[in-house]
């Protein structure tokens, strides 16, 4: 009922600015007033993640939560986890408003804002301060826009918030962030990933975010890198600077593209990302998820993890009891008695 209520205020939300409206949304996470789901999980959602056992596989994807200020608020709400960030070594106040655009006909947002954050000094103390003993926090982190020195920046980047989090998410795959999507590239990644391996020390999981305009040949030498590497797996997708099929007069405006014309490509190559790690790499599927049955399709396409956000800006709070409901009836009907026994069940097909 808290989380209907929540969802009830979203028509005059949008009524403001979405800057506006995801600010409000954030002081009301703050202030415990934006929902609570306390109803008990299906068994069958219950899945095996950085090294916990957690009641569900949906989370709330990076960018919600920058500075990791409304994660006691968030994990009210019924995930099975939340990541925090991105979080860059120092504050930047990001590209110039407007930033943030609604695509209602298209069900979708566009963003430029370009990791506006308050800095690690500020994440610190406030990852510090969250709630790891209810579910697990992962920390998002990336680099400045200016003076970045990714081989130095990433590796204290992970020495810092790795105290503080059950997993790190090493973002290389904003399109907002000039160059970002370039460190992708195999001889760049492997750089990165061998100055965290010699300087950062002891630190939980590793996970890869990489971008669905990712080219067809390029996973399989990402994935063998980081499978290489150690990285314990790849968070599919990011936003997409493709424009497939709009309606909404936003559609002209530049930035990463998220929600519902996100789906079929970011499962795509979850799918094959799923066949070309045969096991080896968790992977987690975010793009487009609004209901019960994309969220099996991910499940089936590869992924042991989901996360949402322009689906949660959409629907309110409401979305997530609503999904976890839904995605239980979805596998009990297919007689699956663990969600892991369903993952990647239907790679091959949803991989063309």
């Amino acid at each position: 009922m808290a989380a209907w209520l929540a969802s009830s205020a979203l028509p005059a939300l949008r009524l403001l600015d979405p800057e506006t409206a995801h600010r409000i949304s954030l002081l009301a996470l703050r202030a415990g007033i934006a929902g609570h789901d306390s109803a008990p999980d299906e068994p069958v959602l219950s899945i095996e993640a950085f090294g916990r056992t957690l009641r569900n596989p949906f989370g709330l994807a990076a960018g919600f939560d920058k500075n990791a200020e409304a994660l006691h608020g968030l994990a009210r709400l019924g995930f099975g986890f939340l990541e925090a960030g991105t979080v860059t070594p120092r504050p930047q106040n990001g590209n110039p408003k407007p930033r943030l655009f609604r695509l209602i006909e298209d069900e979708a947002v566009i963003n430029r804002m370009g990791f506006n954050n308050a800095g690690l000094a500020a994440f610190l103390p406030a990852l510090a301060g969250a709630p790891r003993g209810l579910l697990p926090i992962g920390a998002n982190i990336g680099i400045n826009k200016e003076g970045a020195d990714p081989e130095r920046d990433y590796p204290a980047l992970v020495k810092a918030v790795a105290p503080h989090a059950d997993y790190i998410t090493i973002n290389i795959s904003s399109p907002n962030t000039p160059g970002l999507r370039d460190l992708q590239n195999e001889t760049l990644l492997a750089g990165i990933l061998d100055a965290i391996a010699a300087s950062a020390g002891a630190h939980p999981a590793l996970f890869v975010k990489i971008a669905p305009d990712l080219a067809d040949e390029a996973l399989p030498g990402l994935i063998a890198l980081c499978i290489a590497r150690g990285v314990a797996g790849l968070i599919i997708s990011n936003t997409t600077i493709t424009r497939p099929g709009l309606r909404s007069a936003n559609a002209v405006q530049t930035g990463g593209l998220s929600g519902a014309p996100l789906f079929a490509a970011s499962t795509r190559m979850l799918a094959r990302a799923h066949l070309l790690a045969q096991g080896r790499l968790t992977l987690i599927g975010v793009g487009g998820i609004a209901t019960p049955g994309q969220a099996l399709d991910k499940i089936l396409a590869g992924a042991s993890l989901l996360q949402i956000y322009t689906s949660l800006a959409y629907q309110g709070p409401a979305i997530i009891p609503r999904l976890k409901r839904g995605l239980a009836a979805l596998l009990m009907a297919r007689k699956v008695e663990k969600l892991a026994d369903a993952v990647g069940a239907d790679a091959e097909r949803l991989a063309q």
